[in-house]
């Protein structure tokens, strides 16, 4: 086991070794998970819903409330407060299901004829194109992909929705005993651990919630930050419905690359069909989603999650690529999670088998323990 030298507490850095174990590690978790998808997103969602609510359980177990007690009334007002937001929402949605059928036709019609618009655009500055007829040969091509799209492929979504249905809500009962027992399961660990190295799987439990706490919430405010950036352009631009668009398009950025890709494309759609004389508000919107997602890389990223992980930027972009491959859009929600998780573990490793002391300090106890099991027995 290589190390890279002391760090300013004192402590051995992880070296290449050690390094070559977290990403193998993260590979091979990630492989894992993709065959129990059914139970990692209701975790996800748990685990999210958990941090959020967490601060609310604190506060009422300060102010002199039993912790079983705190975790149950935050989780049954907040369930209960969905509940019947789903209550008033649901009807509302059926009844307009057929609004939305039509809105989605109407919108794909609009991103075909973008397209049309913008490649006779083209061809008008270019005689290769304009002889190449690609804006008919390239139209012609996608109204054959688009032609009752919706209609093909709205059962087979339904469905899907509808076998996913049951495993979603097992997210609010995950959520109500990571609240109530998290607390309990760290104590289990922790006593499941050597007295030698007690100390240090405090440690590496207290950074492993700091790691995914850093990463969920930190999550949860890059999505508000860019949902208010896009919705105030959108609003500014002159889209409607600009504030909801706005946040779903942030939301969709939780998958890497394919979900901002999709929210790119849902925006330039949006804007010809709503703006289908002008191409302005098109353009204008492509600009605002790009600028926000150049600020949400380089900028935001790495001021709200990249600092707490401690991931160089390289890292990420590696992993998320290699997440991608190995386990597909599941991979690219994960990668970063599980790596930032697998890390704090194999740093902690690492620093507990490259320090002597508690080696030593191990040893030692193993020695005390069989000298004490071996006193008052009768000699041979």
């Amino acid at each position: 086991m290589t190390s890279d030298g002391p760090d300013r507490a004192g402590e051995v850095l992880a070296g290449p070794i050690v390094w070559a174990g977290i990403i193998a590690t993260t590979s091979l978790l990630l492989l894992l998970l993709q065959g129990v998808l059914w139970l990692v997103i209701p975790a996800l969602l748990g685990l999210i819903l958990y941090y959020l609510l967490q601060p609310a359980v604190r506060r009422l177990v300060f102010s002199g409330l039993d912790h079983e007690l705190a975790a149950s009334l935050v989780a049954g007002v907040f369930f209960v407060a969905i509940a019947a937001a789903l209550a008033l929402v649901l009807p509302w949605a059926a009844a307009q299901a057929t609004n939305w059928h039509m809105s989605l036709s109407r919108y794909l019609d609009g991103g075909v004829s973008l397209l049309e618009r913008t490649l006779r655009l083209l061809e008008s500055e270019s005689g290769l194109l304009r002889n190449a007829h690609v804006a008919e040969t390239v139209t012609a091509r996608i109204d054959e992909l688009t032609s009752g799209f919706v209609e093909r492929h709205l059962p087979d979504v339904a469905m899907a929705v509808a076998a996913w249905l049951p495993s979603i809500l097992l997210a609010p009962l995950l959520t109500y005993f990571f609240l109530r027992d998290g607390r309990r399961f760290a104590r289990f660990l922790a006593r499941a651990m050597p007295n030698a190295y007690f100390e240090r799987t405090l440690k590496l439990l207290h950074e492993v919630n700091q790691t995914t706490r850093a990463y969920f919430v930190g999550l949860i405010q890059l999505t508000l930050v860019e949902g208010a950036l896009l919705a105030l352009g959108l609003v500014w631009i002159g889209l409607p419905g600009a504030m909801g668009l706005g946040f779903l398009v942030a939301v969709m950025a939780w998958v890497p690359y394919v979900g901002s890709a999709a929210g790119g494309l849902m925006l330039l759609m949006v804007a010809a069909t709503d703006f289908p004389n002008t191409l302005w508000p098109t353009y204008a919107a492509g600009a605002l989603f790009l600028a926000v997602r150049l600020l949400d890389d380089f900028v935001l990223m790495p001021l709200i999650i990249g600092r707490h992980l401690r991931l160089h930027p390289l890292v990420a972009i590696l992993m998320l690529f290699a997440g991608g491959v190995i386990a597909g859009v599941a991979g690219l929600m994960l990668v970063l999670p599980v790596l930032g998780v697998v890390m704090v573990v194999g740093e902690t490793l690492g620093r507990i088998v490259t320090d002597p002391r508690l080696r030593a300090r191990h040893r030692h106890a193993l020695r005390l323990r069989r000298r004490q099991a071996a006193m008052n027995l009768p000699r041979p």
